[in-house]
């Protein structure tokens, strides 16, 4: 039980309706159970549909160590909807970061993923895959020193 009463078996729902359902993902949260982390017993998808009293499917994922707004749909019809949305770019995402270092304003990073296969995971992959593109823009919010000197192997 954490400070607020919570138990490590909930999640924070910050929308639903009778489609979709989103949660605030934690850092360190599968997304869906996986071979690839048998030890792991916690898992966004069952505490959401635990949570919600019906079956979710993953429209998207964030990888285990990232945090962030999760969505689920309600029924498979508009999981396929959802997924297509994503798969043609007609969704737009936003995302927070915190960097360390100084930067300008404003950017684009303009940087194709090539794909690197993992024995494991990706074992029956197209080996063949074009690179993905990816295009980011950035804002900088703000920008603050800190009062002390700061280790680069103090980062992990």
């Amino acid at each position: 039980m954490d400070i607020e009463g919570n138990t490590a078996d909930q999640i924070e729902i910050i929308y639903e309706d009778e489609y979709i359902v989103a949660i605030n993902k934690e850092a360190g949260l599968l997304v869906h159970r996986s071979w690839l982390d048998k030890g792991e017993t916690r898992f966004a998808m069952q505490l959401t549909r635990d949570a919600v009293g019906c079956h979710v499917f993953p429209v998207h994922r964030l990888d285990k160590p990232t945090s962030g707004v999760l969505l689920f749909a309600k029924s498979s019809a508009v999981a396929r909807s959802l997924t297509e949305a994503f798969t043609e770019r007609k969704v737009t995402k936003q995302y927070l970061a915190v960097v360390r270092g100084f930067m300008s304003e404003q950017g684009t990073v303009d940087y194709a993923l090539s794909f690197k296969p993992d024995a494991i995971a990706d074992k029956f992959a197209n080996l063949d895959k074009p690179a993905q593109e990816a295009v980011t823009h950035w804002q900088s919010l703000a920008q603050i020193e800190l009062p002390f000197a700061v280790s680069k192997k103090a980062c992990h």
